[in-house]
């Protein structure tokens, strides 16, 4: 039975879905106001695995994901870029959903863009303020009053004391009744864009938009919600707090899942710093896919430290699975005893991702399957149909992981390096190893790596 950690009762628990096999997951997206970095790719893949995974399993995944297209951020980086807050927000809502699609993430059901949802945010607010959890600041906006709200600080185990020492986009507005009280509704200034409301002009503040996208999708209440682990406090706290005294309902969800963070040499990424990495910069070097297998090897509850170090031993890892992969498709015995590498693998494979997605074990499994796959077919020992049966199981497991296959290897070889590999081996028959050698560096800059083997040479993508 898959078990799944939930951050606010900090246990392992069985998985079980409100609605049988359907179930619903929220995942806070972006502020488009800048390229995405691999600290984010660092969240959606690990996500997008999940998601895969459940579908996998026969859950109809229902993934909504929320961008956030008008924030504080957005409106003063537009200032500095001299355009408008839409016009900035569309341009980088197109290039997230442009990253997220050279990273395979293709899992989320639905995206959600705050601007589309002011008749519910305002809804949410009203209900609020009905209720007595709201309050206004003349000439500010709405607030949540957190003493209002008893259970205030359960997700992140902070006291109303501690809240109040926070500092993390709480804004330090006059006339707040608490430190911790946080904006429901911005009143407008000018030239910032704005909606009408009872009481007055202007915009939503940060939290309150993924509530009344949930509320409109999911309901007061559904299955699983996600995101990054900075975001435990003061984002979701606020959520449940928003939601939970409006509908009277707890919990808000069933499983809070965080992902841990992602470092760069040891170091919180930032650009003063320059060592701020987006998921653009890194595709300029490097494939989706050596992106998608260094987060998915670590837990998605651990860090990850990103570095030169970790690329190259990854790469080297991503090697031994397409030389892997390659000798099984040349395998063509048809009768040895059976060794039943795919289903012995299968089955920790599962164990391992029934708890709480635990990729690290579970890639661990698919490594042990190629020492053991590789010794068997050095002593042709391992079967035609047994490959295929292992090929079939990689097959399987990567649409939940999606780093096993190279897609480039499908690639057609381009002409021009098919005839420098031709004149390459016109050399070699001849004994002439330093042009041979030269023309081996030119397949390279191309793009290809050639590997002889006795008197034949495999060409394949870098």
């Amino acid at each position: 039975m898959l078990k799944i950690y939930d951050t606010l009762t900090g246990k392992k628990k069985p998985f079980k879905p409100r609605q049988n096999k359907k179930l619903d997951l929220f995942v806070c997206g972006p502020t488009v106001y800048d390229f995405s970095h691999i600290g984010h790719a660092r969240t959606y893949i690990a996500f997008d695995m999940i998601a895969k995974y459940l579908s996998g399993k026969g859950y109809k995944v229902s993934y909504l994901q929320n961008i956030t297209d008008i924030d504080d951020k957005i409106i003063q980086r537009s200032k500095e870029k001299l355009t408008t807050p839409e016009k900035l927000a569309k341009t980088f809502e197109k290039e997230y959903l442009k990253d997220t699609g050279l990273l395979k993430i293709d899992s989320v059901t639905k995206y959600a863009k705050a601007t589309d949802y002011i008749p519910q945010i305002i809804n949410q607010i009203q209900k609020l303020s009905e209720k007595g959890y709201a309050y206004m600041i003349p000439d500010n906006g709405i607030y949540y009053d957190i003493s209002k709200f008893k259970n205030y600080g359960k997700l992140s185990r902070r006291t109303m004391t501690q809240a109040e020492d926070a500092v993390t986009r709480i804004d330090e507005a006059r006339g707040k009744r608490n430190k911790g009280d946080f904006c429901l509704w911005k009143f407008s200034k000018r030239g910032e864009p704005t909606w009408e409301s009872s009481w007055g002009t202007g915009r939503p503040g940060w939290h309150i938009e993924d509530t009344a996208i949930t509320e409109d999708n999911f309901g007061p209440q559904y299955d699983i919600h996600g995101g990054a682990r900075d975001l435990i406090f003061p984002h979701h706290e606020a959520e449940i707090a928003q939601m939970e005294a409006i509908s009277g309902k707890s919990p808000l969800v069933n499983y809070w899942l965080h992902t841990g963070f992602l470092t760069v040499e040891g170091q919180k990424m930032s650009k003063s710093l320059e060592n701020f990495i987006t998921i653009k910069d890194f595709l300029k070097k490097h494939s989706s896919r050596l992106l998608r297998f260094i987060i998915i090897k670590s837990h998605y509850r651990s860090p990850v430290n990103y570095n030169g170090k970790t690329v190259i031993q990854a790469q080297k890892e991503l090697d031994k699975i397409d030389e892997f992969i390659e000798k099984l498709t040349d395998v063509k015995i048809k009768d040895t005893k059976s060794q039943q590498l795919a289903q012995k693998t299968e089955k920790a494979f599962q164990a391992a991702m029934e708890d709480d997605f635990n990729t690290p074990k579970a890639i661990a499994a698919i490594f042990q399957l190629l020492s053991k796959g590789n010794d068997l077919i050095s002593r042709n020992k391992l079967s035609e149909k047994e490959a295929n049966e292992i090929i079939n199981f990689l097959k399987e497991i990567d649409k939940t992981f999606g780093f096993i296959f190279n897609p480039k290897s499908k690639e057609k070889i381009p002409q021009a390096v098919l005839l420098l590999v031709k004149e390459r081996e016109k050399h070699r028959n001849k004994g002439d190893w330093k042009e041979a050698d030269e023309l081996r560096k030119k397949i390279n800059k191309s793009g290809y790596q050639i590997k002889d083997t006795g008197k034949k040479t495999k060409i394949k993508n870098i």
